[in-house]
């Protein structure tokens, strides 16, 4: 169902905006909120290692490389959201949602506890592009595919649309209320900012496995 005009006049206005950036952030929560006029809405911006969940038709947002974002709703109770990962799982149990497993556990439990139904859950994946020279022995787009596909069985979560792998950067949109999402392709030779981007993320998560704590942005 899509948003009655006085409803979209609501979601995109800066009076909502700003409430939105007042919302109190939990760990991992995406905190970058902002104006999209390409949709004419409110936006919040999914950094990796974040998640979003909400009840209303504002955008969430993300670009992915060699990264996996779910999207994951509920539409009968109105309810979805996306996270962010960067790699499938954390050898030495770390705690952050750049890692899918404990990715994939933020966002679920934050939608039951927002009131979703674990037996109405239906997911939507992206990402897991060829974008990275440097990580293709390391295959890190198909084990992000892989675990996310895994995981989502594993949680009897029906996977009801997907654009993984291949070489390209994706940018992804969710409207968390419809459960609606569009994903649009980058050109491939958008792949050399990501590769520098993720290369970044990569040292940043080996550094907060040894204890440090960084900020991706």
């Amino acid at each position: 169902m899509q948003p009655s005009p006085t409803e979209r006049a609501q979601l995109s206005s800066p009076s909502y905006l700003a409430e939105l950036k007042r919302l109190p952030r939990r760990d991992h929560e995406a905190s970058f909120f902002f104006f999209d006029p390409a949709f004419q809405v409110n936006a919040a911006k999914i950094l990796p290692g974040e998640f979003f969940v909400f009840n209303e038709d504002i955008e969430l947002t993300t670009t992915l490389g060699s990264c996996v974002a779910a999207c994951i709703c509920d539409k009968g109770a109105g309810i979805g959201g996306m996270n962010h990962f960067l790699l499938p799982d954390d050898q030495d149990g770390t705690a952050s949602g750049r890692f899918g497993a404990f990715a994939m556990e933020l966002l679920i439990n934050e939608l039951l506890k927002r009131g979703a139904r674990r037996n109405a859950l239906e997911a939507k994946i992206f990402g897991g592009g060829q974008v990275m020279k440097s990580f293709v022995t390391m295959n890190v787009g198909e084990r992000n595919v892989e675990f996310v596909t895994k995981f989502l069985a594993a949680e009897r979560i029906p996977i009801l649309a997907k654009d993984v792998l291949d070489v390209y950067p994706r940018k992804v949109c969710m409207f968390p209320k419809s459960g609606r999402v569009l994903c649009k392709r980058l050109p491939a030779t958008h792949g050399k900012l990501f590769e520098m981007e993720e290369a970044r993320y990569q040292r940043q998560v080996r550094t907060e496995a040894s204890g440090g704590d960084i900020e991706l942005f």
